[in-house]
């Protein structure tokens, strides 16, 4: 039983970075019509400024953590305005390139300035657990599932009470209704993407304990955008609903299945939801007339 519940709070943790890349991939899509398929490698360029600025520059934890948020979130603003910006009216296909374009030319930028080598990420919660009775956890993994939870209150009370949040939230809804009630929308994408890298630099720093920062975890994006279908792509909720839900089940078929089961199981539960319930956990049913 103790072992169930390591591996329910490990899955929950890991399952929490699934849920805040998804997350970035939902408020992207929802407000600009764009899957940035590039996301994953946006969190990996992340993890790698917080192993810059924490263990190479030698600033505090988390100073270092905020100057890496803060390097992303401008990131984030530039990728919108000199890469994705021009491409409006270009078509779907045309922007599924560039993004799967930019997810490589990030891998080659890490590795040539990163190199390919992997590095482990020291922080405040490092070998240190947290005894509940006979239970023995990783307080990583409990600093992970707290933290954020933290920033879904914190994104929660910012979509909900600032006038930034809603005029994000009513572009997200329609664009050009936005548009004719005076918000300017193109600023809005900005800062959309800066938010979406922003949230994705955390991920990436939360997750650099656990799988260490290396180029190729950027393929975490693979995990996460599953779980944005699964909780119903467009839906903030189901994005970290799903996230969630398929780190604990990654995290019991390692404990319950055979070997490498594990790898395919995201998938597989995946696949058993869409053929029941096609828009996802949390999706709206649309109909059109023709």
């Amino acid at each position: 039983m103790n072992e169930f519940f390591q591996q329910l709070i490990s899955g929950t943790a890991v399952g929490c970075v699934y849920a805040l890349v998804a997350l970035g991939f939902v408020l992207i899509y929802k407000a600009t019509d764009v899957v940035n398929f590039a996301h994953g490698e946006v969190m990996m360029i992340g993890a790698f400024l917080g192993l810059t600025f924490i263990d190479t520059l030698h600033f505090p934890y988390w100073l270092g953590v905020i100057a890496a948020v803060a390097c992303m979130t401008v990131f984030g603003a530039l990728l919108n305005r000199f890469l994705l910006r021009p491409l409006a009216g270009q078509g779907i296909l045309s922007v599924i390139v560039v993004t799967l374009g930019l997810s490589i030319l990030l891998r080659a930028f890490a590795s040539v300035m990163w190199g390919p080598e992997t590095f482990p990420l020291e922080t405040p919660f490092s070998r240190k657990v947290v005894r509940i009775a006979d239970l023995v956890l990783s307080q990583e993994h409990v600093a992970i599932i707290v933290l954020t939870v933290l920033l879904v209150a914190a994104l929660y009370a910012f979509f909900r009470y600032s006038r930034l949040g809603i005029a994000m939230q009513a572009t997200s809804e329609n664009q050009l209704a936005a548009y004719y009630v005076g918000i300017p929308v193109n600023r809005v994408h900005s800062m959309i993407w800066a938010l979406g890298a922003a949230i994705a630099g955390i991920a990436g720093i939360m997750l650099a304990p656990i799988s260490f920062v290396q180029v190729n975890m950027g393929y975490v994006g693979l995990k996460a955008f599953p779980a944005a279908v699964l909780g119903g792509f467009g839906s903030i909720p189901g994005a970290i609903v799903g996230g969630i839900i398929i780190g604990v089940v990654e995290s019991m078929a390692v404990l319950y299945l055979p070997e490498g089961f594990n790898n395919v199981a995201a998938y597989l539960l995946l696949l058993i939801v869409l053929m029941v319930r096609p828009q996802g956990l949390f999706g709206v049913q649309t109909k059109r007339r023709v």
